[in-house]
C-alpha cells in the first residue's frame, strides 16, 4: 500500500499538512492537518509499504508498546482509506 499520487506532505509554520495537486483536487479540495506521528507514517507510504514495515519503524521512533501502535496505524490507514488517499 502507498499514499495515492497527487497528495503532498507540507510543513506550514507549526503545523504539518497534506494538500492535493493537479488531478488529485479535483476529487479532494482543502487540506488534511497530520500530527507528528501521523507525519511520519505518511512519510514512510510514500513509498510501497505494509503494515508489518509501518510497525517496525514506529516501534523503533516511539517509545510505545506494540498493541499501542497497531491500533493507531489501523486507525490512521482507515482514515485514509475512507478519504481514498491510499493506492
Amino acid at each position: 500500500m502507498k499514499i495515492r499520487e497527487g497528495f503532498v506532505l507540507r510543513k506550514v509554520a507549526d503545523a504539518t499538512i497534506v494538500v492535493p495537486a493537479g488531478e488529485a483536487s479535483v476529487d479532494f479540495n482543502g487540506m488534511i492537518t497530520l500530527n507528528e506521528t501521523a507525519a511520519f507514517l505518511w512519510k514512510l507510504l510514500e513509498k510501497e509499504t505494509d503494515k508489518e514495515e509501518l510497525l517496525s519503524a514506529m516501534l523503533s521512533e516511539y517509545d510505545v508498546d506494540e498493541e499501542r501502535a497497531k491500533a493507531g496505524i489501523e486507525r490512521f490507514l482507515a482514515k485514509l482509506e475512507k478519504e481514498g488517499l491510499l493506492a
